[in-house]
């Protein structure tokens, strides 16, 4: 969708996966394998000393665990300040704002996709949100506008996971793809220059556009074991 839009390029090629087989190996034996590769490289995509590690793979092969572990062990072995960065709650603030716009202009108040969803809308939206320092000089996404003036950590666990938001999001997310591909991109590549090392946990569609060379698949070589470890 995003790409018949228009919105991101139907030929941009991102850099290579390195396969991690997993099989047989514990997180901690698959993250030290990761960070084998991370710290020989030297080049975390980051020009402030930070970096982007990008890590897929199927249900089941331990993306989560394996993304807590690389966090801990970057944070405590090589003193790195590590964040964890999901597209969950860009993808709730653009819903928190359409649902918002319906309740401002339908009658009813009742979310309306066919209406709130419109290109112009969309656009209109995503200026509303900005990532950048804010209080404390500390990283995070602002949603300003139609009256709302939020800070993303601040009400991630109150109001982006309201009914409105949390039964809308699947609607919103599939014509908002490409727009919160190219946020997150920028916001994480602002990160990466700043010497944070951004941990970044998605399907390749959407992991894609992110620039890295620390880029990962995690696989099991007996599909048969999926979801056991």
């Amino acid at each position: 969708v995003a790409q018949s839009k228009g919105v991101i390029d139907p030929n941009f090629v991102p850099e290579e996966y390195i396969t991690i087989d997993v099989l047989g190996k514990n997180p901690d034996e698959v993250a030290d394998e990761i960070l084998g590769i991370v710290r020989k490289s030297g080049d975390g995509g980051g020009a402030g000393g930070g970096g982007v590690v990008v890590l897929c793979g199927l249900s089941g092969t331990g993306k989560g665990t394996t993304v807590s572990t690389l966090k801990h062990k970057l944070e405590n072995e090589d003193n790195k300040h590590v964040v964890c960065w999901s597209n969950g709650n860009i993808f709730r603030s653009v819903t928190l704002l359409a649902a918002t716009w319906c309740e401002q202009n339908i009658p009813n108040g009742e979310f309306n996709a066919e209406l709130a969803l419109t290109k112009e809308n969309l656009q209109k939206f995503m200026t509303m949100l900005s990532f950048g320092k804010f209080n404390n000089d500390t990283y995070d996404t602002r949603i300003c506008g139609l009256g709302l003036d939020y800070m993303v950590s601040e009400v991630q666990n109150t109001e982006l996971k309201v009914p409105k938001v949390s039964k809308n999001i699947p609607t919103v997310a599939e014509v908002t793809q490409g727009e919160v591909i190219l946020f997150a991109a920028d916001a994480i590549s602002k990160m990466g220059d700043d010497g944070i090392f951004v941990l970044l946990e998605g399907r390749e569609q959407t992991v894609n556009y992110v620039r890295t060379p620390l880029r990962f698949t995690l696989t099991l070589s007996d599909m048969s074991l999926i979801g056991k470890r």
